[in-house]
This record gives structure tokens, C-alpha cells and sequence, in this order.
């Protein structure tokens, strides 16, 4: 009788996510264990049974590998866009779209609460955060900037670049909330709350007459600012922005 033989972990497109996570999940042990800078990249891959040119397939270095899954994310991301129905609101979308970061972090959160940890003692992977939550921002402003352009909105790239901010800063709200809880919190109720409140701030946004080119919001806040005063500054400033 003939074996038949074994499909490598991964050769598959659900092998591959599953290799991944299995050396995401080990580097974060290994860092929280031994702390990041003793921690070598072959040590990851030995921890995750694989070689170290294994591991140069999936990721670039030690930094790459505590955000596994920021790629997949934003695949999500987009396939909610592509999927919304035109007729719904667009920043509605776009908190439903973020939200599966909140998701991502609530599925697996031992490693959520280790990467927290680890991004607040390293500033190599703090600054690797920054640039992955600005990556989201950007995704999401790049859909808001169409569907308000498409609305006839002349001030659709501001607009969308103020509402996408203010959704970064929802989401981050309420997951750094959620983590100094130590995942004890509600993260659903929060992020209902939080994003409610964007939505409110930019309910009168749609398509504005006039022939003023858009300006440029700035605003100051302290990171002390309550969330719900934030959004309501943000809004008022961009309405106050809007031709008139």
C-alpha cells in the first residue's frame, strides 16, 4: 500500500498563516521570557521547529515578527470595503473595517497582552506600532477620500483624513484600555461607545457646495484628553473647516 505523502505545513495558504502565527506566538514567549535583545532570530525559529531560512521566508527581522498578522488584517480591511453596500454610511464602514483589529487583538490575548507590554519597554517595536497603526489610518482614509469624493464632497480628501483619524484614535482608545485591563474590559461595549461617538462628530458629513479650495486642520490636544472630547474638537474643527 502506497503512503501518500505528507503536505509540508507551509505549502498551503492556511499553512503558511499557521506557520506565522506559530513563530509569531514563539518570539513573543521568547522576548517576554528572555527579554527582545536576547532573544535571536534562531531561537524563534528553533522554538517554532523550523530553520532560520524558514524564517527569513516569512518575516524580515525581530521587529517584523510581533505583527504577524498586520498583513492579513488589512487584506480584511479592504475585502470590507470592496463588499460595503454603497447606500451605507460610509464612516460606519470604516469603524466595522477597523473593529477587526480589536478583533484580532480579543482572539488571542495572551500574546496581545505580551506585545503591549513589550511595545512600552522597546522603541524599536514601539516605533514598529506607530507605523502599523498609521498604515491602518492610511487604508482607511484612501476609502473614505472615494466614497466622500464620490458624494460630490469638495473637501472629500480632508474630510476623509480628519475622519480617519479620529477612528485611529477610537480604536487605539479603546484597545490600550482594554489591555491595561488586562483584557478584563468589554472591548465590544467600548468599541460601540467609542465609534458612536466618531459617527456622531462626522454625521453631517456629504457633499458641501462652494468653491473654496480645502485648508488644513491642525488641532493641540494633550494625550490626557478624554476620547469623547477629542472627537467632539475634531469634528467641530472640521465643520468650521468646510466651504461655506
Amino acid at each position: 500500500m502506497t503512503e501518500t505523502p505528507r503536505t509540508r505545513v507551509g505549502a498551503t495558504p492556511a499553512g503558511r498563516r499557521q506557520l506565522r502565527r506559530a513563530l509569531a506566538t514563539a518570539a513573543v514567549d521568547l522576548f517576554a521570557a528572555n527579554g527582545y535583545e536576547a532573544t535571536t532570530i534562531d531561537d524563534i525559529a528553533a522554538a517554532a521547529g523550523v530553520g532560520r531560512r524558514t524564517f527569513f521566508r516569512y518575516f524580515d527581522s525581530k521587529d517584523d515578527v510581533l505583527f504577524a498578522n498586520h498583513d492579513e488584517i488589512v487584506a480584511e480591511m479592504e475585502q470590507v470595503f470592496e463588499t460595503a453596500d454603497p447606500a451605507r454610511d460610509p464612516i460606519e464602514v470604516a469603524t466595522a473595517a477597523v473593529s477587526l483589529v480589536l478583533e484580532s487583538y480579543a482572539a488571542e490575548l495572551d500574546v496581545s497582552l505580551k506585545r503591549f507590554t513589550l511595545t512600552r519597554t522597546v522603541p524599536s517595536l514601539r516605533d514598529k506600532e506607530v507605523a502599523t497603526v498609521d498604515r491602518y489610518q492610511r487604508v482607511l482614509a484612501r476609502y473614505l477620500q472615494d466614497r466622500f469624493a464620490a458624494a460630490g464632497d469638495e473637501a472629500a480628501t480632508l474630510r476623509a483624513a480628519v475622519a480617519a483619524a479620529a477612528i485611529a484614535a477610537a480604536n487605539n482608545h479603546v484597545l490600550r484600555r482594554w489591555l491595561r485591563s488586562g483584557g478584563r474590559d468589554d472591548i465590544e461595549a467600548a468599541a460601540t461607545e467609542a465609534f458612536t461617538l466618531v459617527a456622531d462628530a462626522f454625521r453631517t458629513s456629504g457633499a458641501s457646495s462652494g468653491e473654496a479650495e480645502p485648508g488644513t486642520v491642525v488641532a493641540v490636544l494633550s494625550t490626557a484628553t478624554p476620547l469623547h472630547e477629542v472627537v467632539t474638537r475634531i469634528g467641530a474643527a472640521l465643520r468650521d473647516a468646510e466651504p461655506r
